[in-house]
Parts: C-alpha cells; structure tokens; sequence
C-alpha cells in the first residue's frame, strides 16, 4: 500500500467531513495535514522528477555524471583499496575463497597436447612411432589427457603451497597496482553503461520506500499543528 497516497486521502477526507459538517478543529487538522503531507510528497517527487519552474527540482538525474563519480570514488577509495585487498588476502579464508577451477575448466589444453606429441615424434622414439601409425596413433590419447591434466591443474591450484605463492605474487606492490587498476576499469566501464534513467530507478528503487514516510510524518505534525492552532483560536 502506497504510505503517501493513504496518508494524502486521509488528510482530504478529513478537510471534507470538517468542512460539511462545519468542525472547526477537523476541517484545521485535516488542511494542516493535508499540507504538510502534500508538501513533503512534493519534496520526494522532486528529487527524481523535472518540475516546470521549480529551481533544484530533479537532482538525482541532473546530477548523473557527479552521481556515477561519487560511485567510482566510492569503490575504489573505501571498498577496493590496497590496505582492504591485503587484508583480504591475509586473512586464512581470502586466498582459499579463489576458486581456480572454472578458469582451468575452460583452458584450450589441446596445444599442450599437440606439442607433446611433436616432441615425442622429433625423439629417438620417433622411429618406432612410425612402426605403428607415427603420430595418428597418439590421438586417442587426447581427450584422456587433457582431462588428466585439468584434474591435476585443479588439484594443484587448491594445495596450500600454491595458494601461498599466489599470494605472495598477488602482494607485489606493481601487480596489486595493476590489480587496482583492473578494477577501476571494471568499475568505469560499468558506470559508463549507465544512464540518467537508470540511476534514477536505482536511488528511487533503495530509497522511496524509506521516504514514504516523510510524507506520513509530514501529515502527521502537520495534523499536529493544525489541532494547537484551532484550538488556540478556539
């Protein structure tokens, strides 16, 4: 249910019974709120939408490229630093959370292969391969191989000798720069498929819900006054 149209009818329908029913104090209660809520709708709407002559309305497109700056200093100065990499790096589960296997999985091994047997065909083993088909009789041996050697690829990536040779490689001042910069570019690229339409539906999509309640408290103070000044006037 929509916070701010019930709180808008509410308020209206308050305005309308003390109206017709000539209640001071209703008709005051129901307008102050009427007021505050309408006013404080009007607010939310502004930070997404153009408003005709309304200076400052539609900050959040408006703002888009300062908008999709303050992201990329965002990630790269609090997220993605070299101190946060380090430690994550260092603690007992960062290296080990680095799962090597989908990258080896998709490795074309099939050269490896093909140099292996050029090197056994160019050996003192190259004249009796020739006796029994030379180098065809090796290509059933193919597939078997590479997966042999993707299970053993695997199978090293996840020892702890390898992982702590990863990390101390990964920790060298020039790759964790070159690591950074990856990053920043990952991030930029990103950013650059963005557009003003976008960055709206995100900060509306995390935070309209929250401001739906400025309009429910506007109604409410708003109410709030309008009951002390009827009664003062009373």
């Amino acid at each position: 249910m929509n916070k701010s149209l019930v709180t808008n009818v509410l308020a209206a329908i308050c305005v309308a019974l003390g109206y017709a029913l000539s209640q001071p104090i209703l008709f005051n209660v129901g307008l102050f709120a009427l007021s505050g809520a309408i006013t404080n709708w009007l607010a939310v709407y502004m930070l997404f939408e153009k408003v005709p002559g309304l200076y400052g309305s539609g900050v959040v497109p408006s703002r888009f490229e300062e908008f999709k700056a303050g992201i990329a200093h965002l990630m790269m100065k609090q997220f993605f630093t070299t101190e946060n990499i380090d430690r994550f790096l260092s603690e007992k589960e960062g290296i080990s959370q680095i799962d090597l296997a989908p990258v080896i999985d998709k490795v074309d091994l099939a050269p490896s292969f093909d140099a292996l047997v050029n090197t056994v065909a160019q050996s003192s083993f190259g004249g009796m391969l020739s006796m029994f088909g030379g180098t065809e009789a090796l290509m059933p041996l193919k597939e078997p191989f590479i997966e042999k050697m993707k299970a053993s690829l695997v199978e090293m990536s996840e020892s702890e000798q390898f992982r702590n040779l990863l990390k101390q490689e990964i920790e060298q001042p020039n790759v964790m720069a070159d690591l950074q910069t990856k990053i920043a570019n990952i991030v930029e690229q990103r950013l650059n498929e963005l557009t003003p339409q976008m960055v709206k539906q995100i900060v509306q999509e995390m935070i309209q819900t929250h401001l739906g309640w400025l309009v429910v408290w506007g109604g409410v103070f708003g109410g709030a006054i309008g009951l002390v000044a009827a009664l003062v006037q009373g």
